[in-house]
């Protein structure tokens, strides 16, 4: 097994598991329904307990530092996430269609990994598998219900939120150079393939919710190759303060 191509495949993966924990943490207390204030917070626990185990994978096969010194003690430069999971989280409509495409986009790419020769990532898989399929009931549910079911406007909003979302959701699916070692190694099958699963998975629901699907839309790349948006550094430097003015603390 090619153990450059996997690390890089599992530090991007846990990346944006990192910064959009952060991003749906945020929130807490300011969502427009109490339930949705809980829903969100609950997923954010979950995708940071994911992004936890994929580090946790690096530091025990690897040699990688400690899950919390990865998360915590890089900058901007060394980060793998997607500009996708980067931006604020803006009107609600925005979020909620971030988290819609973004988990659609983790569920085929986790259902594909459950078949992975790295025995590792594929128990994970398992595992987090079971766990996305609360999160995509809950972001279908709203999407087809502000989107088909509600009123104009909030069609519109909703519309407007998906042409906004879709070329950095498209950005999720950058071409990687360890993609082929990947794929020749069995441990993954490639971000054109997991692209062309999540387009499938992702078109009923938007149809149904009666949503125009964006064409003729370049991709919005660069986070996988340390590129970032404006956003990154400001999210980085909250997110890391209480680490970073005693990292050898034990809580």
């Amino acid at each position: 097994m090619n153990a450059s191509a996997c690390k890089d495949l599992l530090l991007r993966m846990a990346d944006d598991e990192l910064i959009i924990a952060h991003r749906h943490s945020e929130w807490t207390g300011l969502g427009p329904l109490l339930e949705e204030d809980i829903a969100f917070s609950s997923i954010a626990q979950d995708k940071l307990g994911h992004a936890q185990a994929l580090y946790a994978i690096m530091h025990e096969h690897f040699g990688e530092p400690e899950p919390d010194t990865q998360a915590f003690m890089r900058n901007e430069s060394a980060m793998k996430c997607c500009h996708f999971v980067e931006l604020p989280n803006g009107e609600y409509d925005f979020s909620l269609m971030r988290h819609f495409l973004a988990d659609a986009a983790e569920f085929v790419r986790w259902t594909a990994l459950t078949q992975s020769t790295f025995e590792p990532l594929a128990k994970l898989a398992l595992k987090i598998r079971g766990e996305l399929k609360y999160h995509l009931y809950h972001a279908q549910t709203w999407v087809k219900q502000l989107g088909a079911q509600g009123s104009e406007e909030s069609h519109a909003r909703m519309q407007s939120a998906l042409r906004e979302a879709w070329p950095y959701a498209l950005g999720m699916f950058e071409p990687s150079d360890a993609d082929q070692a990947l794929i020749t190694d069995g441990v993954f099958v490639g971000e054109l393939e997991i692209y062309q699963q999540w387009l499938s998975f992702v078109t009923p629901t938007l149809t149904e919710a009666t949503l125009e699907i964006p064409t003729g839309v370049d991709p919005v790349y660069g986070g996988r190759k340390g590129y970032h948006t404006e956003h990154l550094q400001p999210l980085l430097t909250e997110m890391t303060e209480v680490y970073r003015i005693d990292p050898s603390a034990e809580w």
